[in-house]
C-alpha cells in the first residue's frame, strides 16, 4: 500500500489522471474495506485537482447516504431521483452538470459549487454508490474527467 502521492500539477488534467490512477490502485491494492478505499480515492482526488468537494454517497434504502469526503459540510442524505445525485443513482449514468443552477431540482449543499460531475459506482449491475465532484467554476468537468473518474472508481471492484 502506498502511503504518499506524487501530486502533478504542471500537466494538463488527462496527464494527471494517468499519474494518478497507478497510485490510487497501489494505494487502495489489498484493503478489502470499501468505506477505507472510498475515502483514500477521495483524499486522492482532492490532493491531486483542488476540486470544491469530492466524496461519495452510498445507496441506503432509498436515500443516498453521506460516505467518506473531502471539502466542506455536506447534505446527510438525499432521496433517490432528487439532484444531481440522486438523478445519477436513479438512471445509473454519469451527468455531467456545467451549471448547477441551470440542473432542475438541484440541491445546493454548498452555495459556492458551480458545476459537478456525479458517477453511479457499480456492484454486479446495481449502483451502490456515487462519486460526487463539486467545483466553484462553471463548466469545470468533461468527458476526460468522466473516463478518467470512471476508471478510478473501477478499482473499488477489483
Amino acid at each position: 500500500m502506498a502511503e504518499d502521492l506524487t501530486i502533478i500539477t504542471n500537466a494538463d488534467k488527462e496527464t494527471q489522471y494517468q499519474s494518478l490512477i497507478p497510485q490510487v490502485a497501489a494505494l487502495i491494492s489489498g484493503e478489502d474495506d470499501q468505506i477505507a478505499n472510498m475515502a483514500n480515492i477521495s483524499a486522492a482526488l482532492k490532493e491531486q485537482f483542488g476540486w470544491l468537494w469530492v466524496g461519495f454517497y452510498l445507496v441506503k434504502g432509498d436515500e443516498l447516504v453521506l460516505g467518506p469526503f473531502q471539502g466542506p459540510v455536506a447534505c446527510t442524505r438525499i432521496k433517490k431521483g432528487k439532484g444531481v445525485c440522486g438523478a445519477s443513482w436513479q438512471q445509473a449514468e454519469t451527468l455531467i452538470v456545467p451549471d448547477v443552477e441551470a440542473f432542475p431540482g438541484h440541491i445546493a449543499c454548498s452555495s459556492a459549487s458551480r458545476s459537478e460531475i456525479v458517477l453511479p459506482v457499480f456492484k454486479q449491475e446495481s449502483v451502490i454508490a456515487v462519486l460526487d465532484v463539486d467545483s466553484e467554476y462553471l463548466s469545470h468537468f468533461d468527458e476526460i474527467d468522466a473516463q478518467y473518474l470512471k476508471q478510478i472508481i473501477s478499482l473499488l471492484n477489483d
